[in-house]
Formats: C-alpha cells, structure tokens, sequence
C-alpha cells in the first residue's frame, strides 16, 4: 500500500505547491493524475520518489516512511534520459549490476521482448526513434521489478499511434508484477486507457479535488461508450476544478477546453 498522508509542500520563496494531500493506492492500482498546469503534479511525484523533501505530512510504503530515493520506487520522466555510452541492453540493466549475470541477462532479454526492442540490444541510444528511446526508459524501469513506479507524462512528445502503441506495452509488462502505478498525464483518454481510476487536482495550492473510477475491462477501446463516458466524466470535474470554490457549470457540449 501506498499511503500518502496530509502531504505538503511550501518553496523557500513562500509558494504553496501542495496542500495536505491524502492519498491512499493499494498494490497494483494504476492511478492518472490529472489537473490543469501548476496543480502540482510532478511536484507530487517528486515527493513520492523522494527526490524532494515535504514541508508537512509524509509518504509510506506500506510501514516504511519514503524520505530519499528508495528501491522499491521506480521513476519516468518525460524524456528518455538514457546514458550515451550504453547501448540498450546496458541501459535497460543499468540498474541491475548487484544480480548475478545470468539472471541480469534474463531480466533484460525478457523485458526487451515485452517492449519489442529484442533485436536492438546492441543498438545505440542515438539509432532508436524517440518511441523506441521511450520503451527503452520503461523497460528499466520494470526490470527491477519496482513495487511503486512514477511515470511524468511518459508519452507527451510522441504521436497519437506511437502512444497507443506504448500503452499496450506498459499495460503488458504491468500485468507481470502488477505494481503501484502513478501516472501523470495531460491526456484524457491516456488515462481512461490505462487507469483503475482518475484523481483530478486542483491548483493555487495544489489538492485533491475528485475522483473518477474507471471499472472497465482492459484491453480498453476509446471508442467504446464507456470509454467515451468516462473521458466526459473526467473533463467535466476537469472544468470544476478550475473554477473558483469548484463550483459546477451550467450543463455544456462534451470537451471543455480544461488546459
């Protein structure tokens, strides 16, 4: 269980980037966060992953406190952020140098294959496509198995086919081990397509505002009406989000320009 507990966050210069946010996320829930621009998001991410400090409240793992960086908590950025002097195969086992070789050498066999990048193993960072250098930072990512995994906005330079395409990786190699997944994104039907359910926040500071589930069968398909329903669902508390004390707007046409 991921449990995140009246969690704060003030900046040296007086900004309020967070305001006691409660957040609970079984194992092996997907969650998107979801808001408009300065809602604190990655803020929120970064906390979790421990890169930065909070000024009230704290992060657990199930009975451990998350302070620092952890091993047990995974992180993707927006940009690939591989190391130029590995070739694919050393990136995705960067992190793995403590396994014997063997089983080094599995893990990262298997989790190219899940990705489809297994015959560009010995393949430079230089020679893959911006999708391909993002199946590459996923694929490190799940090969140590991480009991939490944080991904900012992993595909938002990437074209609508190539995103798809990534979904239906991600979801494969989250279906082996089945951890805790937070997954910032801009994109609506991103998280009706990945998500047991959406947290929208709210800014100026930065909140929890609602909660859309998203009971659907997985593989998930947008044009489905549920899956058009439920991208209604998440822009409408999108729009109310950002009006002042959350008030609910007079009915409208589907698709409320939220960002």
């Amino acid at each position: 269980m991921l449990s995140i507990e009246t969690l704060s966050k003030t900046y040296a210069d007086g900004t309020r980037a967070l305001a006691e946010i409660d957040l609970a996320v079984p194992a092996g829930e997907i969650v998107a966060l979801v808001g408009g621009s300065g809602c604190g998001k990655t803020t929120l991410l970064r906390l979790i992953a421990g890169l930065d400090r909070a000024s009230a409240g704290r992060v657990r793992l199930d009975d451990e406190v998350i302070g620092a960086p952890h091993p047990g908590v995974g992180l993707v950025f927006q940009e690939p952020r591989l190391l130029p002097w590995l070739d694919v195969a050393g990136n995705v086992g960067f992190g793995l140098a403590d396994l014997p070789r063997a089983e080094r050498a599995s893990r990262v066999g298997h989790a190219l294959e899940r990705v489809g990048l297994a015959e560009h193993a010995r393949r430079w960072p230089r020679e893959l496509s911006g999708g391909q250098q993002q199946r590459v930072s996923i694929a490190r990512a799940f090969v140590a198995h991480p009991r939490v995994l944080l991904l900012d906005e992993p595909f938002s330079a990437l074209d609508a086919f190539t995103r798809r395409d990534l979904h239906g990786h991600l979801l494969a190699l989250w279906s082996e081990t089945r951890p805790t997944i937070l997954i910032v994104t801009h994109d609506v039907g991103e998280a009706v397509a990945l998500a047991d359910r959406a947290v929208v926040m709210r800014p100026k500071p930065g909140r929890l505002d609602e909660t859309v589930g998203l009971p659907l069968p997985r593989p998930r398909d947008p044009a489905d009406p549920r899956s058009e329903a439920a991208v209604r669902a998440i822009l409408a508390a999108l729009d109310r989000s950002l009006r002042p004390g959350g008030a609910r707007p007079e009915p409208a046409a589907p698709g409320g320009n939220w960002w």
